[in-house]
């Protein structure tokens, strides 16, 4: 029997059976992966002592590479150059993954007004609940790295909601911030209750992640590369499996912002309206660059 017609919906995701058994894939694969503890035991292993003589990552991801302060800078400095970059990257994901744990819950609410969407819902909080542990590694290894260099913060911040400027050094002022406040809050208010702007988070989602993914696969070489990766430094390891994890969120927010869409009522002027005005905000978000410090705004 064609559930949709049980359920009183012009069509049901448990009969898009490309798009359902895609979904299941990820999430099996992903749950069976989970790094979650593998990071948290990394996080709580970290020790600046133990690993400051190494770069952590590629020399090119320094802060001021390629730069005449780069050049003139000593083995030791630039090791530091190295180290601060990492504390930098991570810093700024940090204000990414604060806004995906709550967006994901509040696009899970707007998901779950239709039926059939637990599979959905069971695979945001397995990513929400990696999220957290994500963030916790990021703050342990900056705050202990900045705290040993300065004895004060540079890049990193108390932990803040997504409604307050989490971006590093963000091109902003008072009206700016009150502008964008208010339109986040509205917007997490209609995508808790509305399916499609739900699902149009993760096209915002993808597009981030996908920004992200440039970095973060050059970041995870050092240890795709070795054949023994626990050898290597406790940050590089930690970008390593926080690249892996990454990977099966690319894919739900691929899978949700564009194949689960088949399943829900055709938008509304209003709802296209406001699914254009959210990709247009993460595009301003986007489109700072720095020519001193690689891929970080």
């Amino acid at each position: 029997m064609n559930r949709a017609l049980a359920q009183r919906q012009a069509a049901s995701l448990l009969d898009d059976d490309r798009t359902y058994g895609a979904l299941d894939r990820n999430y099996r694969k992903n749950r069976a992966q989970d790094h979650t503890a593998g990071i948290d035991a990394l996080a709580g292993a970290f020790r600046y002592e133990d690993c400051r003589a190494e770069y952590w990552h590629p020399e090119e991801y320094s802060l001021l590479y390629g730069t005449p302060l780069w050049d003139g800078a000593s083995a030791s400095q630039r090791l530091t150059l190295n180290h601060l970059y990492w504390v930098a990257y991570y810093s700024q994901i940090i204000s990414a993954e604060i806004a995906t744990i709550l967006l994901n819950q509040t696009a899970a609410a707007g998901l779950n007004t239709l039926e059939d969407f637990r599979l959905v819902c069971d695979t945001l909080d397995l990513e929400t609940s990696q999220e957290r542990s994500h963030i916790h590694a990021f703050k342990t290894v900056g705050e202990a790295v900045e705290a040993e260099l300065f004895g004060e913060r540079l890049f990193t911040y108390p932990m803040r909601s997504m409604f307050t400027e989490t971006m590093i050094f963000a091109h902003t002022n008072r009206a700016k911030t009150f502008w964008k406040r208010l339109q986040l809050h509205a917007f997490t208010l209609l995508s808790a209750g509305n399916a499609f702007i739900g699902c149009q988070y993760f096209t915002i989602r993808g597009l981030r992640t996908l920004n992200g993914k440039i970095v973060q696969h050059a970041l995870a070489q050092p240890c795709l590369r070795r054949p023994d990766p626990d050898m290597m430094p406790v940050p590089a390891r930690i970008s390593w499996l926080h690249f892996l994890d990454e990977s099966y969120h690319f894919n739900s927010s691929r899978l949700i912002g564009h194949d689960v869409l088949r399943s829900l009522p055709p938008p509304t002027r209003f709802e296209r309206w406001v699914a254009n005005r959210a990709l247009a905000g993460c595009q301003r978000d986007h489109f700072h660059f720095s020519v001193a410090v690689k891929a970080i705004l």
